[in-house]
């Protein structure tokens, strides 16, 4: 007679199935995970992107009203100063312009020069000053670099053009120079105060007071 064969029962046949998927669960479990995160990477857009610098634009960053601004040399003496009713600064230039302009300077040798205009345009260290409308620059009188007696000298014009380190005026508009009681036009000008230089272009007219004869 046949002996009888024992099947496993259902339950059996899938606990022990468990039973085998349930050691290497942990290894799927982690495979999973791996393969999600690395999803996540792939299509996740970034959340902060970089930012190219933006070039500064022609806007004024800062005002000022009723105000002055002086800068100094090294030994603590004032160099120049410039008044205005209202000012408006331009980072991308660093350059101040200035409404009702009057500034002062003084050069190495201690000589004032003053200017006005209705508007001006200065650069960061105040060295360069552009007077536009009504623009008057006056250097009181003094002695020139050599040692030499000058006279009052007076620049008018609709644009006048100041380097104040340099001791020069120049302008490429019509422009009237009095240097004493001497009265000079041209439509345009260069003055070099420390080489007592005076260059005048186009129609150039001038009018020369007799000088006083000196008495033996």
């Amino acid at each position: 007679m046949a002996a009888a064969v024992h099947r496993p029962s259902a339950g059996k046949l899938i606990r022990a199935g468990w039973d085998r998927i349930s050691v290497y669960l942990p290894v799927i479990l982690m495979g999973l995970m791996a393969l999600g995160t690395y999803w996540l990477a792939r299509n996740t857009p970034a959340l902060v992107t970089a930012q190219e610098p933006v070039a500064p634009t022609h806007e004024p960053d800062s005002f000022m009203r009723n105000f002055s601004v002086r800068t100094f040399e090294a030994d603590g003496r004032l160099r120049s100063e410039i008044h205005g009713i209202e000012g408006r600064h331009f980072p991308d230039t660093d350059t101040l312009e200035i409404d009702e302009p009057r500034m002062r300077a003084y050069n190495e040798r201690g000589e004032l020069t003053v200017g006005s205009a209705r508007l001006a345009l200065s650069n960061g260290d105040g060295s360069e000053v552009q007077l536009i409308g009504s623009a008057v620059v006056r250097s009181e009188p003094g002695a020139t670099a050599t040692g030499q007696s000058r006279p009052r000298l007076e620049f008018r014009g609709e644009f006048l053009h100041a380097f104040l380190d340099a001791e020069r005026v120049k302008s490429h508009k019509p422009v009237e120079l009095m240097r004493g009681e001497d009265r000079f036009t041209s439509d345009s000008m260069e003055y070099d105060n420390i080489q007592q230089v005076l260059e005048m272009r186009g129609r150039v007219h001038g009018v020369l007071m007799p000088r006083p004869v000196a008495r033996p």
